[in-house]
């Protein structure tokens, strides 16, 4: 007679790795009653849902952009070598020519020299956001054909090109600046709301001031001194963009901060840092989440506006607001405004959906 089996201590690894016949093992943590009621709030949402999706999908291509549509192959066997021009650059005298200089792949006499001793493979769409199409059978703009799928600017550029490399470009310097002002914002809020008092009252006081600085002004001003790039027109933008989410927060700790639990802890001698940081920021990140992807909209709208007016990336860049810029600019070729407003306004639908969505996975009073 067998002795009975004793029952084996709660393990929640083995909660999770372990499964019944027939079912699929699991590699990860299960997701807490609350998270669970979130997720399942944001999938309720399907046109948030769907939406961020889709984002995501066109953000992912487009950092792949270089291995998408670039002037250069992806993948070049030479003599038993693979070579990735798309990511490294080699000479031309690496494939037998005669120039020290980076092989222009575009050339017929370097196409010959690699094809006679191995092959190339090139994107799908072989010309990058800077390269200019040659052998145009009229002058540029051009019209969409099947080389050119949404035609070319008015500098013979490839319009599908710099409409993926500027959906990157764009998309990362939103991502940069919501992340940067978020920081900054939330800190600034959480100081003003915990403390209060003089300390509040002093910066509302200098947040008043220098929310009233012409900001578009000072951008034409330091336009006339330095030629404007990426981090510089982020620093700029920096410096006024984080007022967005200091009101949001600062209420959040106005009003978590009298709160029995925080007393407590003050009367334990729990330190403020640990207070703010712990008890009160996870309450004030509820009400700041749901407004991210709005800022992220609004960063990126205002880069595309800049460089409609000429005073954000340096010339030749690929930005969305260029080529709003060049359908202003060129009516009779309307293919370069409706693919700048079909780029720009999918773009921030999308962000807008996905901020509703996210809106209602934080809202307490939607219950899955």
């Amino acid at each position: 007679m067998t002795t009975a089996q004793q029952p084996q201590p709660y393990s929640e690894t083995a909660q999770h790795t372990e499964t019944a016949p027939g079912q699929k093992r699991r590699f990860w943590p299960k997701m807490d009653p609350l998270t669970q009621r979130r997720w399942a709030n944001f999938k309720a949402n399907r046109r948030g849902y769907w939406s961020f999706w889709i984002f995501l999908t066109c953000f992912a291509l487009s950092l792949c952009a270089e291995f998408i549509a670039n002037d250069k192959p992806i993948l070049v066997y030479y003599d038993g070598g693979l070579y990735v021009p798309a990511v490294i650059s080699y000479p031309e005298t690496t494939f037998g020519g005669f120039f020290p200089t980076e092989a222009e792949y575009t050339e017929q006499e370097v196409q010959d020299l690699i094809q006679d001793k191995g092959w190339m493979l090139w994107p799908l769409i072989p010309f990058s956001y800077d390269s200019a199409v040659k052998g145009l059978q009229e002058a540029a703009p051009t019209a969409p054909d099947s080389r050119n799928w949404l035609g070319t600017d008015d500098h013979a550029r490839d319009v599908l090109a710099r409409v993926i490399h500027g959906f990157r470009i764009s998309v990362l310097f939103g991502l940069a600046l919501t992340l940067l002002s978020s920081v900054i914002g939330i800190a600034a809020g959480a100081v003003q709301g915990y403390f209060g008092g003089w300390i509040d009252l002093g910066f509302q006081r200098i947040i008043e001031i220098w929310s009233g600085m012409p900001t578009l002004f000072l951008l034409i001003i330091m336009a006339s001194m330095i030629e404007p790039n990426f981090w510089w027109l982020l620093g700029l933008m920096l410096l006024f963009s984080w007022m967005a989410l200091v009101s949001v927060v600062r209420a959040e700790f106005l009003r978590a901060r009298n709160f029995d639990y925080i007393r407590a802890a003050k009367a334990l001698g729990v330190s403020d840092r640990v207070i703010m940081v712990k008890h009160v920021l996870p309450n004030a990140m509820v009400a700041t989440l749901t407004l991210l992807p709005f800022v992220l909209s609004g960063s990126v709208t205002t880069l595309t506006s800049l460089d409609f007016l000429g005073f954000g990336l340096p010339p030749g860049s690929p930005s969305l607001g260029e080529l709003v810029a060049q359908g202003k600019n060129n009516t009779h070729a309307p293919w370069l405004g409706l693919s700048a407003f079909i780029v720009i306004g999918g773009m921030l639908s999308l962000l807008i959906f996905i901020g509703e969505a996210v809106r209602d996975a934080f809202d307490p009073r939607k219950a899955f």
